[in-house]
Parts: C-alpha cells; structure tokens; sequence
C-alpha cells in the first residue's frame, strides 16, 4: 500500500485514527507503523488507531491499538467514534452489534450521528488497593478519591501507580476523581499512551461504578462525568451485587479526513 485514506474522530478530546478495512487494506500495519501514525509530531497524531473491519454475525467488528503501537484492551470513547463513523459510511442507522476485543456492544446513535451511547460490559468485581477501588470495564482501573484535582499532577502521580510493583507487568489506567455538583471531576493516566489524555470511556465507567459501590447505591443509577474534553454521562443498574446495562454517553465528533503519504 502506498497511500492511506483516515479519518480523525475525537470523543471529549479523546482522538483516534480510523480506518475503513473492510477490503482488508491495512491488515499488514506493524506496531511500529501504527506508532508513527499516531505521533503527533511525526504523524497525525491521536491516542489510538482502529480499524473498522467486516465480521460475520456483526454490524462490523472494532480492533484498537493504542499510540505505543500495541493492540490495546476495550476503549470506550473509541467504541463510541467508530460507530459514529459506521454510521458515516452507511453501515447502521442508529442502532448497531458490534465485536470488540471484550466482546459483543451494543450501541444507539442520535440521528445528528454525533452522539453515542454504548453499552459496555456487565461488572460483578469490584476489588481495592488501599483506599483505591480495582475494576475491569473492558480495560483495567484504579480509581482513587482526591482533594484539589485541578492543580494535582496526573502524569507523575498516575506514572508512579501504573508503574508499581503492583501494576508494573501489565499495566493499569489510572483515575483520579473529586466529587463535582451531583457528578465527579475526572482525570486519566492511560497505560498505552502513557500519559495524561482530555478524556478515558472505560475509566469514566470504572468511576460511575467505583463510586455507586463507595456510596452504598443500588437501583437504576446516572452519573454525569466532567472530564478535560467535556461531559459524558454513565447510567447502569446495580443491585449490590452485579452492574448490568451499562452505558457510556457522549459526543463523537467527526474532525477531518485525509491521505497519508507513503506507508509501506
């Protein structure tokens, strides 16, 4: 292949390539490859690269990388801006099946194809590290409560965690959260990207449920989340034991799209 046409989404200023593999154009993208195309001085520039590939039983199937080059565990804004570029291309309407790396999701599109709702995984495990909360929402969290988030150093507190002994070997993401009006403010070290990013999907989940579980809530819940890139929004139902139906919802903005030089 010798020129490569992507598109650039962005979901709360969480960015990503996307690329259309249903003729399996980019099946032979090497780790390398797709760390160049994601660097931002380099490249385009994103926290991740997904290709939108055909799969039998499904609307499309989602495979994520993230901008280390690596194939990379569920990423919910990423879920969310490839299911508003499947309806970009004419694939769905404004409900959709799809195949991710965690399993089967399912989505709705506003008709405005600009904000997704999805649904992620159930959770029944809830585990804590200290005064930490432990969870997976189809990438693996640490959530932890702190004072004065606005001014704390994301890259080198969340470094120093994702780094521990603990988490070292296969890494973690990490959140902080401050309570905020009926919601929490936000803020994400990614493994991966290694790095503080505007925003997490699976992070904000792993939060919405930390905190129901922290709080003592149970029923149909809704937490709205302010995180560097706007506001998303999490409902799910929780009965104590199991977090069933579980949406993330947000924004999914089409930003650009072009050609890629040489990629062979």
């Amino acid at each position: 292949m010798s020129k490569m046409h992507f598109y650039k989404y962005q979901g709360t200023g969480n960015d990503f390539i996307i690329l259309d593999n249903r003729n399996w154009s980019y099946t032979a993208l090497t780790t390398e490859r797709v760390k160049f195309l994601c660097d931002r001085r380099f490249g385009i520039g994103a926290d991740g690269l997904m290709l939108l590939n055909t799969r039998s039983g499904y609307d499309f199937e989602m495979k994520y990388y993230n901008s280390d080059g690596r194939e990379s565990s569920m990423c919910g804004n990423g879920g969310r801006c490839i299911v508003a570029f499947a309806k970009f291309l004419g694939i769905i309407k404004n409900d959709t099946d799809f195949l991710a790396v965690d399993g089967p999701h399912h989505a709705k599109i506003a008709e405005s194809g600009d904000w997704v709702s999805l649904q992620m995984i159930d959770v029944k495990e809830v585990n804590r590290d200290g005064e930490a909360y432990v969870l997976n929402t189809g990438s693996p969290h640490y959530v932890l409560l702190t004072d004065d988030l606005k001014s704390k150093d994301v890259y080198h507190d969340g470094h120093a965690i994702r780094n521990n002994a603990t988490y070292r070997e296969k890494g973690i993401n990490v959140n902080f959260i401050e309570p905020l009006n009926d919601g929490y403010f936000v803020r994400t070290f990614e493994r991966g990207v290694e790095d503080e990013t505007y925003a997490c999907g699976t992070g904000v989940t792993a939060v919405a449920l930390a905190m129901a579980k922290h709080n003592n809530q149970t029923g149909h819940i809704n937490t709205p989340i302010k995180v560097l890139g706007g506001n998303l929004n999490i409902h799910f139902n929780y009965d104590g034991q199991t977090f069933t139906d579980v949406f993330l919802e947000g924004p999914a903005v089409r930003v650009f799209e072009g050609e890629f030089g040489v990629v062979d």
